[in-house]
């Protein structure tokens, strides 16, 4: 029944209309009750910082409140962990100035950009942060090209490595994303499931991840798999700050970031869940422009309207 839901749902949402428009409609703030503009502790400004996957405070303080407290040190500034309900609720927290920093993925970054006004701050460069379309030597499939007509499992709607960019690689091998496939959103371990279960033809997959579960399940050997195509390195995830943030603050998250950037990976590290950030480097000097490819894909998904600047 999920597999039966999810399939129906992503192909209902592949269409060319806005999500957000509709993921808005049904927003509660978690923070909504704060009010304008900064609270004061120890004579300073309070910043509220949030990460857009993580929506339980509890869990947020498990992973970053190291991280916050040295952020803290570092700028001379107050930083308070806000959780959010949702990732779509940071587009309307940062627009009201109920929010004024947020850790965001690549495509979160792009879409909260072209609704409100926002400054990229540091950006979290991975390695082997790449998309690939990957299937089973059992399937026969050898090129992109037989996966016409197939149906093929995708990660998250909106995933940067597990769905955008991989629609992204099939449409630059000729295959339309409208036309030419059966597209299904589910969770990336179902999606590796149904992969293992021949219940998809090819799945588009993080290829770190991949990497990931090969080495957990000692059944699963690479000569099981066939890698189709590979995309190029993704820009990072990234610190994004609201418009309305003053410049000497982001300058000093920045100086923290470039002085102190082994202690404040070391602290995020303390988290369990961010793991995938164990070999990142920060880079400072970003440009809304090193993100142009992910607006790239949005337009290849159907979603323009996510693909300009506010």
């Amino acid at each position: 029944m999920l597999f039966y839901t999810a399939e129906r749902s992503s192909r209902s949402l592949l269409r060319p209309h806005s999500l957000f428009l509709v993921l808005l409609a049904a927003l509660h703030f978690s923070i909504l009750g704060t009010s304008l503009g900064y609270a004061e502790e120890n004579g300073k400004p309070t910043y509220k910082l949030a990460v857009t996957d993580i929506t339980g405070l509890e869990e947020l303080q498990r992973e970053f409140k190291a991280f916050q407290n040295l952020l803290t040190q570092f700028t001379g500034s107050n930083f308070e962990l806000t959780p959010v309900t949702g990732r779509t609720v940071v587009i309307e927290a940062l627009r009201r100035k109920r929010l004024d920093f947020a850790l965001t993925g690549p495509a979160e970054y792009v879409a909260t950009n072209s609704r409100t006004q926002v400054v990229p701050v540091v950006a979290l460069a991975r390695k082997h942060y790449r998309a690939s379309i990957i299937t089973t030597v059992k399937s026969g499939i050898t090129s992109l090209d037989q996966l016409k007509g197939e149906k093929i499992g995708f990660g998250d709607f909106g995933s940067t490595s597990y769905h955008l960019a991989p629609l992204q690689l099939l449409s630059d091998a000729g295959i339309s994303i409208q036309r030419d496939i059966q597209p299904v959103n589910l969770d990336k371990h179902i999606v590796w499931q149904s992969l293992l279960k021949g219940q998809l033809k090819a799945i588009g997959f993080n290829e770190e991840r991949f990497e990931q579960f090969l080495s957990e399940d000692n059944s699963l050997s690479r000569e099981n798999f066939r890698i189709l195509a590979v995309g190029p390195e993704l820009p990072g995830d990234l610190f994004i700050a609201g418009s309305h943030v003053p410049s000497e603050v982001i300058d000093a998250v920045r100086n923290a970031f470039q002085n102190h950037g082994e202690d404040l990976l070391k602290a995020m590290l303390i988290g369990k869940r961010n793991a995938k950030y164990g070999d990142v480097h920060f880079e400072t000097r970003i440009a809304d422009s090193d993100y142009d490819y992910i607006r790239q894909m949005y337009r290849t998904a159907g979603l323009e309207q996510f693909s300009s600047a506010s």
